[in-house]
């Protein structure tokens, strides 16, 4: 019996592995369903709660274990923190990660709902509300919601601009779950039945996509994203300033562009320290092409350090401060007792910053209503709608040379086309080292720089206007769907007069 546990353990981590791949860069979006899938199916064979919770565990180790592996690269290649100290803490922080789907595992066990509910109505259901719950939880670390792997080329988005980002998980989840169901009931009623609506469900996101929930605004217009390719290891060298100064300033000044971004902390020096020549340079150009430049870098009031972008050219002169920061990159959380963690062990500059206003006012640049995201602000839709439906552009900065060469920069950009979808809104990404990109309003890549390579991305962009129903109501519609389907699960348990026998019970024989 420990043996065919322990190979069920090995199986469940490897699912989770292979889950990975249904992730950008590799987007093979199929796979993520027949994984979880699976995972859906050991759990209905687990004999006992204590099994099922062991079985997400090994499941959610596989799946960030390898999914976020690239903080090794941020806090060792970067940070200059000890190897056996940066493999342990991201091993530790992948099992923490792990116990969200550990304990759907156990919660799902414990309810003694029919076969067919547990597995289109609990085991979805509690998926989506941990990795909602996860997106909360300690400032919230969403990477790797489900929902990110069907992005752009998956039917299942068309769910996005209604229930968000966790109601494509959601359609996901059920997806899965009626698969599962199908496997094992065969050609059964419940299987033809399951087959049904795995075929609806699939065909009402398709036709979901071609609602066009957003109208353009104003004629087209040309932009300009540069990607400086600055190596991190040298962003914040002195002798490296001039050349970073010099490198943006050539790559303005090459492009006629009505709106010109540079990336997140492009210019590595506090605001009010840029030399104001420089300054003056940028302006210029800006208002030559009739437009602006949007200028990522370090700004201080009173004493307080933001990470910030402000603008030059035409318009007046404007600026945004992240306000959700990355804890222990940006700020320090319950300083008193691991402020020694960044003092001691990592060397990351500018790692303790104030919180720029939840709330803040768009940016009106180069004829549009911009909302600005700051690297990872991108990754939560629902600060993002505080801006809409006012904004008609979004535009996102940001530096993931932290984690060099892996694929946290193709997962990120999957990210903001997520967020496209959502708001029926543009998506501009300009960054260090890539992925810089304009995403379309129905989440596909319109163009992409190649990256670490020095580059301009010129494109002609549309601003929209208009609400998708997510934007109106935000995750409320799902959480209710949530909640709505554990109580039927509930309902459905009490009126049941039998539960069928798990894979582990033993079976009685009928008589002739």
């Amino acid at each position: 019996m420990k043996f065919i546990s322990t190979y069920r353990f090995i199986i469940a981590f490897c699912l989770g592995l292979l889950t990975v791949l249904g992730f950008a860069p590799f987007s093979l979006f199929p796979l993520v369903i027949f994984t979880l899938a699976a995972l859906f199916w050991l759990w209905q064979q687990a004999n006992g709660k204590r099994v099922a919770a062991w079985l997400g565990f090994f499941f959610g180790f596989g799946l960030f274990s390898a999914g976020i592996g690239w903080l090794y690269i941020a806090q060792h290649d970067y940070g200059d923190m000890p190897f056996l100290l940066a493999l342990s803490t991201t091993a530790l922080f992948a099992a923490f990660l792990a116990l969200f789907p550990a304990l759907i595992g156990y919660t799902q066990a414990r309810l003694l709902a029919p076969s067919w509910a547990r597995l289109i109505l609990v085991m979805p259901a509690l998926w989506v509300l941990l990795e909602w719950i996860r997106g909360l939880l300690f400032t919230g670390f969403p990477w790797l919601t489900l929902a990110y792997s069907q992005v752009s080329a998956s039917p299942l988005v068309g769910y996005a601009p209604i229930f968000g980002v966790y109601g494509v998980s959601l359609a996901v989840t059920i997806s899965a779950g009626l698969l599962a169901l199908l496997w094992q009931m065969r050609w059964n009623a419940q299987g033809k039945a399951a087959l049904a609506a795995l075929l609806l469900l699939w065909a009402s996101a398709t036709a979901l996509r071609t609602i066009d929930w957003t109208q353009p605004e104003g004629e087209p217009f040309k932009v300009a994203l540069l990607q400086g390719n600055i190596p991190q290891d040298l962003k914040f060298h002195e002798e490296k300033l001039i050349d970073t100064l010099e490198t943006y300033r050539r790559l303005v000044l090459q492009t006629d562009a009505r709106l010109i971004i540079l990336p997140e902390t492009a210019l590595p020096l506090l605001r009010h320290n840029l030399p104001e020549n420089y300054m003056d340079i940028l302006r210029k150009h800006a208002r030559q092409n009739g437009g602006d430049i949007l200028i990522g870098a370090f700004e201080s009031d009173n004493e307080l350090h933001y990470n910030s972008v402000f603008t030059l050219g035409t318009a007046n002169s404007q600026n945004y401060r992240k306000n959700h920061l990355v804890p222990f990159g940006e700020f320090i959380p319950l300083r008193p007792a691991l402020g020694w963690i960044v003092n001691e062990v990592l060397n990351i500059p500018m790692s303790d910053l104030a919180r720029g206003g939840e709330r803040q006012q768009v940016l009106r640049i180069a004829g549009q209503r911009v909302a600005v995201q700051i690297c990872y602000e991108d990754v939560f839709g629902e600060e993002i709608i505080r801006y809409l439906p006012e904004a008609s552009l979004l535009v996102n900065v940001s530096n993931d040379a932290w984690y060099g060469k892996s694929h946290a920069a193709m997962q990120h950009n999957q990210i903001a086309q997520m967020r496209a979808l959502e708001t029926g809104r543009m998506m501009l990404r300009a960054t260090n080292t890539g992925v810089t990109s304009i995403i379309r309003r129905d989440g596909s890549i319109q163009q992409m720089l190649p990256q670490h390579e020095e580059g301009i991305l010129v494109g002609q962009v549309q601003g929209y206007t208009g609400s998708t129903p997510y934007v109106r109501w935000g995750n409320a519609a799902v959480l209710i769907i949530l909640i709505m389907m554990l109580v039927l699960a509930k309902l459905v348990q009490r009126r049941s007069p039998f539960h069928p026998p798990s894979a582990h019970s033993p079976r009685v024989r009928k008589s002739r």
